[in-house]
């Protein structure tokens, strides 16, 4: 019998809460990353990569950076609720983790960035993260002879917007990920690398509780879109929440941005109903290391996140239909949260300059 074949007899037989798709590849240790054709790495691009990416220049004031929201100490994420927003003001979402980037082909919580390279560029002018105007910034720059000196060592190039956000690329794609976890060492042999709950929790997520259908793939994740079911953020009733979620919603030509009144996902990109509400998929390697949780960072704990899914949601608008009530136990709750927590391996190691 197939996976797809056990994933729709678990929907039917135990009302799980799977999302099906026609294929669901295996989970399993990371393969090397895939390089892009257009942007392959080489050590001085990587260097000059990492240059910028701590670089407080990229930020109209100053004072950010890309790890202001990604912190290498905390699974390249940050620990609260929302990410830090530019000047004048805020955010609503998660900033999520920068692990294991290179993998995903969904890239923010929306889509909205076709690859790393556009992501880079795209977040620093983005008035809401840093800002800044990307000539002056170059400007800067080429005024600068040791990062004058990096763009062309990397590129050939004085230094540029389009290298700019291909350095960036390059030092997040193959430098950002993680190390053999248990789970990893499990699948290669080692029948010890995971403990009895585990290796219950691993069952789990293959079948009952259905959690391979989104998070496959040796990353764990689809890099698609879902609507989970998460019910409107409360914060959403204060003013200046509100205000950024029309700000963006104007900036993305919704027509009724004017009455968004909560942070609409993936329609905010294709502008089709059917895909209000859905995130992407995230990693779910390294979770002890990228708390909180879900998009808006709702959920401090994982035992939270798997209540989530036992309950099936929180019944709203577009939420989808398999998204249902999995009758977990106590037991298999705990055992869900040891298979989980298994998928942690050792964090990549950058020297920050």
């Amino acid at each position: 019998m197939s996976v797809k074949t056990r994933l729709l007899l678990a929907a039917l037989t135990l009302g799980a809460s799977v999302i099906v798709h026609a294929e669901v590849p295996p989970i399993g240790p990371l393969p090397p990353v895939a390089a892009n054709p257009d942007n392959p790495p080489t050590p001085e691009r990587i260097e000059l990569g990492k240059r910028l990416f701590f670089d407080k220049r990229i930020s109209a004031n100053g004072r950010f950076n890309c790890s202001t929201c990604h912190l290498p100490e905390h699974g390249w994420t940050l620990p609260s609720a929302f990410s830090i927003a530019n000047d004048g003001f805020v955010e609503r979402r998660n900033p999520p983790t920068l692990l294991n980037v290179g993998y995903n082909r969904a890239l923010i919580w929306d889509g909205r960035a076709p690859s790393l390279e556009k992501q880079a560029v795209g977040s620093t002018k983005n008035p809401v993260h840093k800002g800044q105007d990307i000539d002056k910034l170059m400007a800067v720059f080429r005024a600068d002879p040791e990062i004058s000196r990096l763009f062309r060592a990397a590129y050939g190039t004085e230094p540029n917007a389009r290298d700019y956000g291909r350095a960036i690329a390059v030092f997040q794609r193959h430098t950002l990920i993680t190390g053999e976890s248990p789970f990893d060492r499990y699948m290669k042999g080692d029948e010890g690398a995971l403990s009895d709950a585990a290796k219950r929790g691993l069952a789990l997520f293959k079948g009952k509780a259905g959690c391979i259908a989104c998070h496959n793939g040796p990353n764990f994740t689809d890099s698609d879109f879902h609507n989970i079911g998460l019910a409107r953020n409360p914060a959403f009733d204060r003013p200046e929440y509100l205000e950024i979620l029309r700000f963006d919603a104007r900036r993305k030509g919704l027509k009724e941005w004017k009455t968004i009144d909560d942070d609409p996902g993936r329609y905010l990109v294709t502008h089709d109903p059917a895909d209000w509400k859905k995130f992407k998929t995230p990693t779910l390697r390294n979770l002890e290391d990228t708390g909180p949780y879900m998009h808006d960072g709702r959920y401090a704990t994982l035992a939270e996140v798997i209540d989530h899914y036992d309950r099936g949601g929180d019944g709203t608008r577009n939420q989808d239909p398999r998204i249902r009530p999995l009758g977990l136990s106590a037991q298999e709750k705990s055992d869900l949260l040891a298979f989980l927590k298994s998928l942690r391996g050792p964090l990549p190691q950058v020297e920050i300059p």
